[in-house]
């Protein structure tokens, strides 16, 4: 079958033959419809990935949509290495396979479930975002920040200020939901009094973080006080990714003025949390709620695809 194929960590795969790969216990062969090309990929198959293998050959792609024997259309994750979901076709555990409604697109499904499901946990899960709270979002031009910036408004945020890098995408997140944008790439003094100003009196209960690094900095910065005095509301601060860097400088008068706490996303949920998340992403990326950029790939062009940027969209890899 053909395959993405990944011969050395740091380089783009290359679209070549793979052996076939056959179920085990617990396990089916996918037919592959469709798999999103996505920076946790990249990651993995550069080395820098805290769950990157070292064992190659292997396929890329850590989810897809796809179809099995009985014909039922799916999305599935987790394929069993060296598979992966760039592929003809996939191996995986029954258990993490998914039906999909059928007015939702092989390509969305493909594209959205994860970054979705990824944002609605973060923010439903891990920030326990509650009706009525304020929402900063670093990074919210990326896909994933910009599906959170509307999952935070469906979770019943008060206010969501997004930040972020790439000026021509910030100017757009008013139409997802954002009541206030700040622009990330200015001085640090100039980001903290941004910041500052942004959480107003009330100030933030809740920031999902995808860049860390420098903007991290500035808003602790932001937040930290001179003096003694009653603190309102904690800050629920949630560490997801790290587009800017993968450390930070933090004082410890951030720790010991303010009333926030720090955590990260915490790997994989319990599956009843996962499948609740799965199925409010679905429906909401079905009726329209919730949509993201695609543009259909061929497997063939994999290499290309993969030197390609991609700003505010998901490649979408066709077997």
């Amino acid at each position: 079958m053909k395959a993405a194929v990944l011969h050395t960590l740091g380089q783009p795969p290359r679209c070549e033959e793979f052996p076939e790969p056959v179920a085990g216990g617990g396990e089916v062969v996918v037919q592959v419809h469709a798999a999103a090309l996505k920076p946790v990929d990249k990651q993995l198959a550069s080395g820098t990935h805290y769950a990157s293998s070292q064992s190659l050959p292997r396929i890329c792609g850590i989810d897809g949509v796809g179809h099995l024997d009985d014909g039922q259309r799916i999305y599935f994750g987790g394929p069993r290495p060296p598979y992966g979901a760039m592929a003809e076709r996939a191996v995986a555990r029954k258990a993490f396979t998914f039906p999909l409604p059928e007015n939702l697109s092989d390509e969305t499904a493909a594209a959205i479930m994860n970054p979705g499901v990824s944002a609605w946990l973060t923010l439903a899960s891990r920030a326990k975002l509650a009706a009525g709270d304020n929402v900063l979002i670093l990074g919210a031009t990326g896909v994933t920040g910009q599906l959170a910036i509307r999952i935070a408004k469906l979770l019943g945020a008060g206010r969501v200020v997004a930040a972020g890098r790439n000026p021509e995408i910030l100017g757009r997140l008013h139409e997802l939901g954002a009541d206030a944008v700040i622009q990330l790439d200015v001085p640090a003094d100039q980001l903290s009094e941004a910041f500052a100003r942004e959480a107003g009196a009330s100030g933030f209960q809740v920031v999902i973080d995808y860049v860390w690094g420098k903007p991290a900095e500035a808003f602790f910065a932001a937040i930290t006080r001179k003096e003694f005095a009653a603190i309102e509301s904690e800050t629920r601060y949630v560490q997801a990714g790290e587009g800017a860097a993968p450390t930070v400088a933090l004082s410890a008068a951030v720790l010991r003025s303010t009333r926030v706490t720090i955590m990260g996303t915490a790997g994989m949920p319990p599956r009843e949390m996962l499948l609740d998340a799965m199925q409010k992403v679905m429906t909401h990326a079905a009726s329209g709620e919730l949509k993201i950029e695609t543009e259909r790939v061929p497997l063939s062009d994999i290499e290309a695809a993969w030197k390609r940027e991609q700003r505010g969209g998901r490649f979408v890899i066709i077997p």
